[in-house]
């Protein structure tokens, strides 16, 4: 099964980049995840259900530690796994 994530964490900073959002482009950017989409006001990646799911993990644990004080996210099936 093949997923996409879509996500955004707060509080917002548009004049400065926040540690947060730093370490969620971070975990999205080393993540065995594709189609990596990140930007100001959500973000998206596509994977294998085990890849995302494993990543949604590393991404909450990370960015609250990080100071994120609301990470939203959506996660829908897009196909199933290349066999």
């Amino acid at each position: 099964m093949r997923l996409r994530l879509e996500f955004t964490t707060e509080p917002f900073d548009l004049d400065v980049l926040p540690e947060h959002a730093a370490v969620a482009r971070e975990v999205v950017g080393s993540a065995a995840l594709e189609k990596v989409d990140v930007g100001p006001f959500g973000n998206t990646a596509e994977g294998a259900a085990d890849q995302v799911v494993d990543a949604v993990g590393d991404l909450l644990r990370r960015t609250l530690g990080a100071g994120a004080t609301r990470v939203s996210l959506q996660i829908s099936v897009i196909g199933e796994a290349d066999r």
